[in-house]
């Protein structure tokens, strides 16, 4: 048989374990960069709607060559233009005849087209359009 030890004197007791420190406070420098930088997310994901959507879904203007077709549909205010196969006798089908860059006049297409002012990011332009008949 064995003699059991003698107890631990309270030097001898195993310490106890720390209490986890808390964490330090944010300085004033990085909430402040927080936010900002919380303005700016938001700011970025603004413009990307504004500016990308209409060019994911295909509502933003085309910029037609001379000798496509298109169709126009929508309101005289805010007309869409998709080009379209020149076969395919769908309502509304225009023929591009000329493309006039740098302009909304639609006075530059003269009297034989019908015209139609677009613009596409920065660049303006101008389609000059005459209706391919139904077949």
């Amino acid at each position: 048989m064995t003699t059991p030890s003698a107890p631990l004197t309270p030097e001898q007791q195993p310490a106890a374990p720390a209490a986890p420190e808390a964490p330090a406070a944010p300085s004033k420098g990085k909430k402040i960069l927080r936010k900002v930088g919380g303005v700016l997310v938001a700011i970025v994901a603004v413009l990307a709607w504004k500016f990308g959507v209409p060019y994911l879904t295909g509502e933003a203007p085309v910029h037609a060559e001379a000798g496509e077709c298109v169709t126009v549909t929508g309101p005289d205010n805010d007309p869409k233009v998709d080009t379209v196969d020149c076969a395919s006798g769908k309502a509304d089908l225009f023929k591009v005849e000329k493309v006039i860059d740098n302009t909304f006049d639609v006075n530059k297409c003269g009297e034989e087209f019908a015209a139609l002012a677009q613009q596409l990011k920065s660049d303006k332009f101008v389609l000059c359009l005459t209706p391919v008949p139904a077949k």
